[in-house]
């Protein structure tokens, strides 16, 4: 267990421990309450593959924040910092008669 006084390292991971008990408890409850053997093995499948697509999202996700929270914000504004009102740049104010689509800054800007 976890000392009372330390957060959780791994909240992704306590998400997918309590769907593996979820898929664990739901075909038990479908069973006591009239369903089919067949129905609740069915049910588990599909919890199951949803439980795994889930984790995949999840860890997805916690890499993807992990690698940009290594990125500078100066490489990932692609410039230095500004200022709030500073005039520098092109493309962050409107165009008279309707905005017209910009291009997208390329990776080597």
């Amino acid at each position: 267990m976890h000392p009372a006084g330390r957060r959780h390292d791994d909240p992704a991971g306590d998400v997918v421990r309590w769907a593996a008990f979820s898929c664990l408890l739901v075909p038990v409850v479908l069973v006591v309450y009239g369903t089919s053997f067949g129905g609740a093995a069915v049910a588990t499948l599909g919890l199951l593959a949803v439980t795994a697509a889930c984790r995949v999202l999840l860890r997805y996700s916690e890499r993807t924040e992990r690698a940009t929270a290594r990125v500078p914000v100066e490489e990932r504004l692609g410039s230095a910092p500004r200022g709030r009102h500073s005039r520098g740049g092109s493309g962050g104010h409107r165009v008279c008669g309707g905005s017209a689509p910009r291009a997208a800054p390329s990776p080597h800007d």
